[in-house]
């Protein structure tokens, strides 16, 4: 890990002053962010990286662009498509990098898009809408695809519906190159499941609740002729376990590289939680959750070594980064806070190796 560079990516809506997609140095050891460069896309509210490193996909108003990264990481465009659909929220590649998942919230759509060899997005291979009514309060009453991750076997994709309170489970038919909706993992009414994440050996997959503002743990077999998910727990993300508390939304979800460690942002009271993984059984021991001295925490992501974590504040334009103890079960801030306007995701990936 010392002698490998890495960068980091901040996805943005380019309503104020960004432009897209701002490009920081990392450095690991320190745990700080340095600002190098930016690239323009309009609204790029996420970001997903290639199998083999040298690509970088990001949502679009015109649907999905990707960039090839050089050997220090900045970007240069090769081509967008258009998705048949409303912008985009959440991209995902699959285990073999031939498909490039999106998710829509706005119009509660899978859409699967195939990559060429040569980097560049090609034809729209399939585009599944949801259906379906969930709790008819506000905003939370139709389809919204929050989330779209595959398995780690790559046998299924799982499409996490914001809106009908559903994760809906999908076949990847490699010779049509279609989805075949295979289960439905069907969660509590108006729990409102956001995010999906697999431990790092595939045997138990983590849902972020943003209504509920709760973690769930399922055991994953997909061994069989179906995929087969048990609930194993559910654990709070709040800082008190206040059922009522109706002003908080659990928003980030990510997995430390140690596999050891899960870290999520909930915003309204504006706190990660880190929580110790059982290597044993896959569940989840609550060590702190504490403030993240900014305004809705929409991602975060865990630094190389392990040691630091950065977030990305949506509402105060910012990103706060910090040491992680692990003995003591605290935070402690890494300098003052970065301005970025409107940060709607955050990951940090090695440069590519030539």
């Amino acid at each position: 890990m010392a002698d490998r560079k890495y960068v980091a990516y901040v996805g943005s809506y380019t309503r104020g002053k960004s432009k897209g997609i701002k490009v920081y140095d990392v450095d690991v050891e320190k745990g700080f962010l340095t600002e190098r460069s930016e690239t323009e896309v309009s609204n790029s509210s996420h970001t997903a990286i290639s199998k083999n490193g040298k690509y970088l996909y990001s949502i679009e108003d015109e649907g999905v662009a990707v960039f090839e990264r050089d050997g220090n990481g900045d970007l240069k465009r090769l081509n967008s498509v258009d998705i048949n659909g409303m912008r985009g929220c959440f991209l995902a590649t699959d285990v073999d990098g031939k498909y490039l998942y999106v998710a829509g919230y706005h119009d509660g759509k899978v859409t699967v898009v195939h990559t060429h060899k040569d980097g560049k997005l090609g034809s729209l291979m399939d585009g599944v809408f949801h259906t379906g009514l969930g709790s008819v309060a506000e905003r939370n009453f139709r389809p919204h695809v929050n989330c779209v991750r595959p398995t780690p076997d790559n046998k299924y994709l799982c499409a996490v519906d914001n809106g009908i309170d559903q994760v809906k489970v999908y076949r990847i038919n490699k010779r049509t190159h279609k989805l075949e909706l295979v289960d439905i993992l069907r969660c509590p009414r108006e729990s409102g499941p956001r995010i999906i994440r697999f431990s790092e050996d595939g045997k138990y997959a983590y849902i972020l609740f943003e209504l509920s503002n709760e973690i769930k743990v399922y055991s994953y077999d997909g061994s069989g002729k179906t995929p087969e998910f048990e609930l194993l727990q559910s654990i709070s993300t709040l800082r008190k376990d206040d059922k009522d508390a109706v002003h908080n939304a659990a928003s980030g979800l990510a997995l430390a590289p140690d596999g050891r460690h899960l870290f999520c942002t909930t915003a309204g009271e504006n706190t990660v939680s880190m929580f110790e993984i059982n290597p044993e059984n896959g569940q989840l021991t609550k060590k702190f959750t504490l403030p993240i001295s900014g305004d809705y925490p929409k991602d975060l992501v865990i630094f190389p070594d392990n040691r630091h974590i950065a977030v990305a504040n949506h509402a105060s334009n910012t990103i706060t980064t910090f040491t992680v103890d692990y003995e003591k079960n605290v935070l402690i801030m890494n300098g003052r806070p970065q301005q970025v306007d409107l940060p709607n995701s955050i990951h940090i990936w090695a440069v590519p190796e030539e």
